[in-house]
């Protein structure tokens, strides 16, 4: 199989899976905007839900992943899966320890992480809910990262489909959660932050088995010691901000939103959420997907290969998040109301969040190909040049936002990202091409233009049914499903027929993918 084939049927797992999570994710969020809204006890969760998350990006999955698997998949290549293995046991109990610690240390300065990260909560109430919500949730971070490292090993060797599916299980822990705890507790919020640390806790425990089946022994006599792991830390530390831009972009998003009305935490959060659907569905699966293959590829010194590989990635994901990004931004309002709309979500917390969603959404081509330039990197275990270049679009991020809050308040917070992904991406451009030499830079281009031709006219398609058929105020659920679906749906084929129309290789290759898959099905 080709290393194009091979990362399109990986992506197709990770992306399945993680459409499964992406939904169970929004019903997740329905039912916290349901039970919740968008006030003190939301804005409390929130942040301190933030907290171990972030940490989980930026030490976990953010760096521990792309510095482990270049390192691990080269041991892999060259020296075989035992002494890869032993490498992963080293990485395990290592971590394991540090993490212990680093538990113990956050349940312990829980108040004075927060009133950093969130020094607009004034109100004592909510500062004291937000500290005693972040100790309970802290515990979290053990779990994730373990199960981060774990899903490193799965995807060096191949599996993709548990590390995927893992995130469906916080969430499905979080709604059973707030149905099932949270309405028996004093403080309801209590119920879903232990719904968090019980996420935690299954999700590792999916891991585990699959890993034991692939042959790797937890309690073979190891060292804490190996010599590989001092590379891992030497990729890791500058890539603990390289790989979490974005992130760290939401919590510059939450530590001013606390200085905005109330309320502003909760709009950004709601409008992030849907602006991840499609981000974690295709451009993240794809960099999850491809990571792999330019690893194994760098390993063997193939670089015809990994640009090969490259510039087929980053066509598909700016190919699908062009036309996401367009439909976003024309069907904002609707989809919000679709998704969010009910209980203590009113109407006024529809627009706030439909105009935060406007702004985020313009910056989705961009975030979504920085990530592929990003694993290109990693790939070549250069962790340096992407956090130079995350540092300026991180200092490009906190000017505009500064700049931009005081007119527009969350809406320029969220424009102040997208600005700053799109910094990020042309200087990510600008330092691949000077690393690697050429890098088809007329094929992105050609290929950009065909999916900006085909985004525009289902763009005028979806603005014309906005105004003929746009549901009224009074349109219930299933009428606005309808609709929402309708559309989206209409506008799918609309972008795709007119990319087959301008000979998209994309287009053509994903035609050739269904014809193989239906000769399949009818043998």
């Amino acid at each position: 199989m080709s290393e194009a084939s091979q990362v399109t049927k990986a992506a197709g797992v990770v992306g399945a899976a993680t459409f499964l999570s992406r939904i169970l994710g929004l019903i997740r969020d329905q039912v916290l905007a349901w039970f919740f809204g968008a006030g003190l006890a939301a804005d409390a969760f929130l942040v301190a839900f933030r907290i171990p998350n972030l940490l989980r990006r930026l030490f976990a999955e953010g760096s521990l992943t792309i510095a482990f698997i270049p390192v691990f998949t080269q041991y892999l290549t060259k020296h075989g899966e035992e002494e890869a293995f032993d490498l992963a046991r080293s990485a395990w109990w290592l971590l394991a320890i540090m993490l212990i610690v680093v538990t113990a240390l956050g349940i312990l300065l829980a108040p004075v992480i927060v009133k950093i990260i969130a020094f607009g909560f004034t109100s004592p109430e909510k500062f004291e809910l937000t500290v005693f919500l972040t100790r309970i949730m802290f515990p979290y971070i053990f779990f994730v990262s373990l199960v981060a490292l774990a899903m490193g090993v799965l995807n060096a060797l191949g599996h993709f489909s548990a590390p995927a599916l893992a995130p469906s299980l916080l969430n499905v822990a979080m709604i059973g959660s707030v149905l099932l705890i949270s309405p028996h507790l004093e403080e309801p919020s209590t119920g879903l932050a232990l719904g968090v640390v019980i996420g935690g806790v299954l999700q590792l425990g999916l891991q585990v088995p699959i890993l034991s089946r692939k042959g790797f022994r937890f309690f073979k006599r190891t060292s804490l010691q190996h010599p590989a792991l001092k590379r891992i830390a030497v990729l890791m530390t500058p890539a603990v901000l390289g790989a979490s831009v974005y992130q760290i972009s939401n919590l510059v998003d939450t530590l001013l939103a606390s200085l905005l009305p109330e309320g502003s935490v909760s709009y950004l959060y709601y409008a992030d959420r849907l602006v991840q659907f499609p981000l974690g569905v295709f451009a993240i699966a794809l960099a999850t997907a491809v990571l792999p293959s330019l690893s194994r590829q760098a390993a063997l010194g193939d670089m015809k290969g990994l640009r090969d590989s490259f510039l087929y990635t980053v066509n598909l994901v700016f190919f699908i998040t062009i036309p996401a990004t367009i439909g976003l931004i024309i069907l904002r309002e609707p989809v919000v109301r679709l998704l969010f709309e009910r209980g203590a979500f009113d109407r006024t917390t529809t627009v706030m969040t439909a105009e935060a969603l406007l702004f985020y959404a313009m910056g989705l081509w961009a975030v979504s190909g920085g990530r592929i330039l990003a694993s290109t990197f990693y790939s070549l275990q250069d962790t340096r040049t992407p956090v130079r270049i995350a540092v300026l679009s991180l200092l490009t991020k906190i000017i505009l936002s500064l700049l931009l809050m005081g007119p527009m308040r969350h809406g320029g917070l969220a424009l102040a990202t997208s600005l700053a992904s799109g910094v990020n991406l042309l200087l990510l451009i600008v330092a691949l091409k000077k690393r690697l030499g050429r890098i088809g830079g007329r094929v992105i281009l050609r290929s950009i233009s065909k999916s900006m031709g085909s985004g525009i006219l289902m763009a005028f398609m979806l603005v014309g049914a906005a105004k003929s058929f746009l549901p009224n105020e009074g349109i219930g659920f299933s009428g606005l499903l309808i609709w929402v679906t309708g559309a989206t749906c209409g506008g799918a084929l609309v972008y795709f027929g007119f990319a087959f129309l301008f000979k998209s290789s994309e287009a053509l290759a994903a035609m050739e993918l269904m014809k193989r898959w239906f000769r399949q099905k009818q043998g």
